[in-house]
C-alpha cells in the first residue's frame, strides 16, 4: 500500500528525491521548474513513463517578495480575486489592511505550495490528463496511480539516481550512447558541455565538494560525465568489469564499491522501494517521518560497502 506523502518527504534530511510518474514533456517540467522553487538534477522521458531527480530549493522561497510569489503562482493557477487585484498594477488599486492580510496570508499558502513536490508533480500531470480526456472523449484518471517518490539522502544516493535515470534509454535498448540519449538530461549536459557550458534548465554541477559555491551538485561536471559514460558502457555490454581510474576516485570518496555501483545504477528502484541513503542517514529520516527503520540492509551492503 503506498505510503503518504508525509513519510516519504522530509525537507529536514534532504532536499533531493526521486519521482517517477507516466510520460509528460521537457518543455513543462522546464517550464515548472522555472515557477517552482524546485531545479531538476536529472530526467529521462520514456515512451510511457517518466523519471525526474529533483533538488527543493528552500533557501531561494525565503528570499521571495508576496509579490514575487504571485506573480509565479498566477502563472499556473487563477489565484484570488485579491491576490489578482494585488498583481494588477495598471488599475493602480489600493487594498485596505484586511484585503492586505488576506493577500499575505494567501501568498504563504501559495509560498509553500510552489517547492511542495506533490504540487509540482500535479502542475506536471493534470493537464496532459485533461489533455487526453479531450481527445477521447471520456472522463476520469489518465495516469495509472500517484507517483512515486523516494528520498536521496546522501550524495551517494544522488549520484547513483542519477546515473539510474540518466541512463533509462540505454538499458531499455533506445540508445546506445548517452548523447543519444533523446528527452533526457544526460543528452542536455553533453551537449552544453561540447560548448563549454552547462545547460540553464538543470541543476548545475559546482566542481569540488569542499569548495564554497553557489547551490549546486557538489561534484564535477566532467567527472560525472565519465562515470555515466563508463557505467553505460559496462550496462550495455553486460560485463562486470573494473571501472577505470576517474570513475573509481568518485565510487571512493562515495564509500561504494565498484560492484555495488553497478547495481545501484541498474537497479535502483528494485533495490530501495522507500528513502534511499547510508544506514545513519536512513535511521535519521526514519526518526523523522515517523516510520519504523526500514531498508536498512539494502542501505549497509550498497550504500556502506567500501
Amino acid at each position: 500500500m503506498p505510503k503518504p506523502r508525509s513519510q516519504q518527504i522530509s525537507l529536514l534530511d534532504t532536499p533531493y528525491y526521486h519521482i517517477c510518474s507516466r510520460t509528460w514533456i521537457e518543455k513543462r517540467i522546464f517550464q515548472l521548474s522555472k515557477v517552482f522553487s524546485i531545479d531538476i538534477c536529472a530526467h529521462a522521458v520514456m515512451h510511457n513513463h517518466l523519471h525526474l531527480v529533483l533538488q527543493v530549493d528552500v533557501e531561494q522561497v525565503k528570499k521571495w517578495s508576496t509579490g514575487e510569489v504571485l506573480e509565479r503562482w498566477h502563472q499556473l493557477f487563477k489565484g484570488t480575486f485579491l491576490t489578482q487585484k494585488y498583481s494588477n498594477q495598471q488599475n493602480n488599486q489600493t487594498l485596505d489592511k484586511l484585503q492586505l492580510a488576506m493577500v499575505e496570508s494567501t501568498a504563504d499558502i501559495y509560498k509553500q505550495r510552489l517547492m511542495d513536490i506533490s504540487w509540482f508533480m500535479r502542475s506536471l500531470n493534470e493537464p496532459i490528463a485533461r489533455q487526453a480526456n479531450r481527445e477521447d472523449n471520456c472522463t476520469g484518471h489518465f495516469w495509472e496511480g500517484r507517483f512515486k517518490s523516494q528520498a536521496l539522502l546522501d550524495e551517494g544516493a544522488l549520484l547513483s539516481c542519477m546515473a539510474y535515470v540518466d541512463l533509462n534509454s540505454i538499458r531499455a535498448g533506445i540508445a546506445s550512447t548517452p548523447e543519444q540519449s533523446n528527452f533526457t538530461s544526460i543528452q542536455l549536459r553533453i551537449k552544453a558541455a561540447i560548448k563549454g557550458e552547462q545547460p540553464t534548465s538543470l541543476l548545475h554541477f559546482t566542481g569540488n565538494e569542499h569548495q564554497k559555491k553557489p547551490t549546486g551538485i557538489r561534484f564535477s561536471l566532467k567527472d560525472y560525465l565519465t562515470l555515466v559514460d563508463k557505467t553505460g558502457r559496462i550496462l550495455r555490454d553486460g560485463k562486470r568489469g573494473a571501472i577505470k581510474s576517474k570513475t573509481a576516485n568518485i565510487l571512493t570518496r562515495l564509500y561504494i564499491s565498484d560492484e555495488n555501483w553497478l547495481k545501484l545504477t541498474m537497479d535502483f528502484e528494485c533495490i530501495f522501494t522507500g528513502a534511499v541513503g547510508t544506514a545513519e542517514h536512513l535511521c535519521e529520516f526514519s526518526e523523522h517521518v515517523g516510520l519504523q527503520r526500514t531498508g536498512l540492509a539494502n542501505a549497509q551492503a550498497c550504500l556502506n560497502s567500501a
